[in-house]
């Protein structure tokens, strides 16, 4: 059932369009891959804050707000290219294991986000014990790191 939606979506409009003109994949990719690099850099500027490595003289309460703006901005992007690159290859991705790894990954750091860290460290963040705001740090940079690195192990083992 799911390989007929990778099927079909290879087949589709879109997929055809994204496949038949070599640039537009291209294209798409390197508007994917700004994307990637808005929100890794979010990320990193947020987590890093937690960590207590950079912009030590800003709170993080501060960096983590104006960072997570951009942060969508950023998920926003790959999203909207990424259902378009996997048109033009989807049944190349249905097989590929590394591709389930991102998706699983994926979905892991949105929910991460959205249910978890964002709504603890909205606020002031001195309330909140400093190894709790490490141990969110590097868990948000694990599943991010998972995340780029299975997209780019995607391209490598096909």
């Amino acid at each position: 059932m799911l390989f007929s939606f990778f099927e079909w979506l290879e087949a589709s409009a879109l997929g055809v369009f994204m496949k038949d003109l070599p640039a537009t994949f291209a294209v798409v990719e390197a508007v994917h891959l700004m994307g990637l690099a808005l929100l890794g850099g979010t990320v990193l500027a947020q987590d890093l804050r937690l960590l207590n490595v950079i912009l030590r003289d800003v709170p993080s309460s501060v960096v983590v707000e104006q960072a997570h703006r951009w942060f969508k901005v950023g998920l926003w992007m790959l999203l909207l290219t990424g259902v378009p690159m996997l048109a033009g290859v989807a049944t190349k991705c249905y097989h590929n294991p590394f591709y389930w790894t991102k998706m699983a990954a994926l979905l892991i750091g949105v929910l991460f986000v959205f249910t978890l860290k964002q709504p603890l460290l909205r606020g002031d963040h001195a309330g909140l014990r400093p190894v709790t705001l490490k141990m969110m740090a590097l868990a948000s940079m694990s599943v991010w790191f998972l995340v780029a690195a299975s997209g780019r192990w995607i391209g490598f083992s096909g």
